[in-house]
């Protein structure tokens, strides 16, 4: 398991250039959906709905609003990452449901883990920008499923070069209280894409990584 862990880390490339003809199987994007649900996040909040996008007309419209890059298009199926604009009570509270019904537990019994997340995110130090919150679960999300895309031999390329009004506009999120995060082009490398021999340069180990016994 590790060393197939390491060599889909080290297969793994942004995508420049996607085989419009290869679709990635239904079972394999359906596990990536699941992965993507199993995501972490803090305090489980889940601040995000993940938009799959597979009309091919919708995606050949954000390609200007992606600075013309071409995945957008080209790729099997585009992930669009959104967030919640503002975090509120009947956000926590909903959250607070689910757990309760999932585990049979009692309302009641989770008041404590209530307050503490509306002291902090709704009403405490991280409404201050819960916006900017939202956006790093966004982040945890990202790396989960490209990381799962790694290990089922499934191509990605995350990008921040776009420009989220014009997605929010064309996917109607506003009007939902969400917002685009990031973008994940995903389906198959062509055979032509030179990046995908291009060595991966990363720094070494020594200058990233330091252990504190």
């Amino acid at each position: 398991m590790r060393d197939t862990l390491l060599s889909s880390l080290q297969w793994r490339y942004a995508t420049k250039s996607f085989d419009r003809e290869k679709e990635i199987p239904a079972e394999d994007w359906a596990a990536l959906e699941e992965a993507l649900r199993l995501t972490p996040s803090s305090y489980g909040l889940q601040p995000w709905k993940f938009f799959v996008i597979r009309n091919q007309e919708l995606k050949d419209s954000l390609v200007s609003a992606s600075y013309g890059q071409g995945q957008v298009a080209e790729c099997s199926h585009l992930l669009v990452i959104t967030v919640k604009r503002t975090l509120g009570q009947d956000d926590v509270d909903h959250w607070i449901e689910v757990i309760a019904e999932t585990r049979g537990v009692t309302i009641d019994s989770l008041a404590f883990f209530r307050n503490m997340i509306l002291g902090d995110v709704v009403n405490g130090p991280r409404s201050v920008d819960g916006l900017g919150w939202a956006k790093l679960q966004a982040y945890i999300a990202l790396g989960n499923f490209m990381t799962c895309a790694a290990l089922l031999g499934i191509d990605c390329c995350p990008m921040e070069g776009f420009v989220s009004e014009r997605y929010d506009g064309l996917l109607g999120l506003a009007e939902r209280g969400l917002t685009t995060a990031v973008v994940c082009p995903t389906g198959y490398r062509t055979a032509t894409d030179k990046h995908a021999l291009t060595p991966k340069a990363r720094f070494g180990r020594e200058e990233v990584i330091e252990t504190i016994l």
